[in-house]
């Protein structure tokens, strides 16, 4: 199993919202909306084999972090935020 690859989903200056590996420096992809951001930044997380999405407002404050279990783990730990 590869390592977690985390993800940071925030607004950009021009109003588009990134989906950003935390290490890259560039964005994974960008969205209109905050919701499509976070939804394709849980997907990526899936299917890389889980690691953390922290979620930015529009404000610039850390709003939420969430982990993502791997896409195929039988056994994903519990969630206590959701």
């Amino acid at each position: 199993m590869s390592k977690p690859q985390d993800r940071t989903v925030s607004k950009r200056p021009d109003g588009t919202w990134a989906n950003k590996r935390n290490d890259a420096s560039k964005a994974s992809s960008l969205h209109k909306t905050q919701k499509e951001a976070d939804n394709a930044a849980r997907e990526m997380l899936k299917k890389q084999g889980g690691g953390e999405v922290t979620t930015q407002g529009r404000d610039g404050k850390f709003r939420s972090k969430d982990t993502i279990a791997p896409g195929n783990d039988p056994f994903p730990p519990r969630d206590k935020e959701h």
